[in-house]
């Protein structure tokens, strides 16, 4: 079979998804791996693994099995000091085994955003134990966010009033860490008045932007998103260069080519650096509409070293999220043709379980204004009904 190029992707959500679209049109071959069968990245790619990726001695046969020119990261959740094993070995880790070493932990990005590049950030501490915590709140004061050094979606996240929710906002980090390390980060409360995603490529023509997306979260997790997001020229300019500087930084030795999601908070033009993910964003789901090429498409050409624009606008759209609220291994979809009534769109993402809060696919839709493309995409996602099954 003649491909441009193979891809191993760890991690097959919705987001690996759409980038198996993207790559594929482009004529890679993708082996999509995940802890489960029948992940949405797996039922569009040419191969599947199934396999924890926490198992080094799995992965390390993964790769040694396919031999790919790239390894592409989806989730953080990967035993990543073999990534960088097999990146010393000549491996093209994406975007870089530091980034992704650096980034699978909210401590060790914390501290190279904060220490090492004298970023602006939030106060903050980290904490082993509940007395460490009970201490950590100290520093930050009440109200303050509790949460794992490792985890995604929001698992484990809350906020914590007084002295009081402490215990109860270890517990909760506790079993919704991931990987074998106990540790959180505490932080204070920022009270901002809007917080935004950066996408920022890496590419072999330097680095490029997408206009800010704004977002909405609850339970620590994005809820809807819109693009662009009206900033200060002073504010952009701002938050593109703390992007350039930790996205460069991240870069390691090789290429370190890729999109990467930079979160920022923002309270009237101070820009506040928050969180990194070097891939693909889920807030970015906005950008299958609002951008001639998505944040999928972008990340794909940056790691092929193929060429990205230096410009990339966006036309006013917003996405919003389709939630299960049960457990259910049967399932299926109606009132897909009453949420497309007002030309908004829906992308279902083909997850084989629910449960509750479970993102199940998203609506997006363009409009006049984001004002107007968010209120189109709210109302198909709540048009969209998930029938479960006894």
């Amino acid at each position: 079979m003649s491909h441009t190029a193979k891809i191993l992707l760890l991690g097959s959500g919705e987001l690996g998804r759409e980038f198996v679209v993207s790559a594929k049109r482009l004529g890679a071959y993708v082996i999509a791996c995940d802890a489960y069968d029948h992940a949405p990245a797996m039922q569009l790619a040419d191969a599947r693994e199934v396999f924890s990726m926490l198992d080094g001695a799995r992965l390390r046969e993964v790769v040694q099995k396919h031999r790919p020119d790239f390894v592409v990261p989806e989730i953080e959740a990967i035993r990543t000091e073999v990534l960088g094993e097999v990146e010393a070995e000549g491996v093209n880790i994406v975007p870089s085994a530091r980034a992704t070493q650096l980034t699978m932990n909210r401590d060790a990005i914390r501290d190279l955003a904060a220490h090492e590049l004298g970023l602006n950030v939030a106060v903050f501490e980290y904490a082993e134990s509940l007395d460490e915590l009970r201490q950590a709140s100290e520093t930050t004061g009440f109200p303050c966010i509790v949460k794992p050094v490792m985890s995604s979606s929001g698992k484990g996240q809350s906020r914590v009033e007084d002295h009081a929710g402490l215990d109860a906002a270890w517990d909760y980090a506790v079993a919704g860490m991931r990987g074998d390390r106990r540790r959180v980060i505490v932080e204070e409360v920022i009270p901002f008045d809007y917080e935004i995603t950066l996408l920022t490529v890496r590419h072999a023509g330097g680095v490029s932007f997408c206009p800010p997306i704004g977002h909405r979260q609850e339970r620590g997790d994005y809820q809807e998103s819109w693009q662009p997001m009206a900033m200060s020229d002073a504010a952009v300019t701002t938050a593109q260069d703390m992007a350039r500087r930790v996205v460069e930084a991240l870069a390691g030795d090789g290429r370190g080519y890729g999109l990467f999601g930079v979160e920022f908070f923002v309270v009237d033009d101070e820009v506040i650096f928050s969180e990194l993910s070097p891939r693909p964003h889920d807030t970015g789901m906005v950008t299958l509409v609002s951008q001639n090429l998505s944040e999928f498409d972008l990340h794909a050409r940056a790691i092929m070293g193929l060429p990205v624009p230096a410009e990339i606008r966006a036309r006013p759209s917003a996405s919003a999220v389709i939630l299960a609220d049960r457990d259910s291994e049967t399932l299926s979809y109606a009132g897909l043709a009453e949420a497309m009534a007002e030309s908004a769109d829906v992308r279902i993402f083909g997850k084989p379980t629910s449960r509750p809060w479970r993102r199940m696919g998203v609506a997006l839709a363009t409009g006049s204004s984001t004002g107007e493309a968010r209120r189109l995409a709210s109302e198909a996602a709540g048009r969209v009904r998930i029938e479960y099954g006894a």
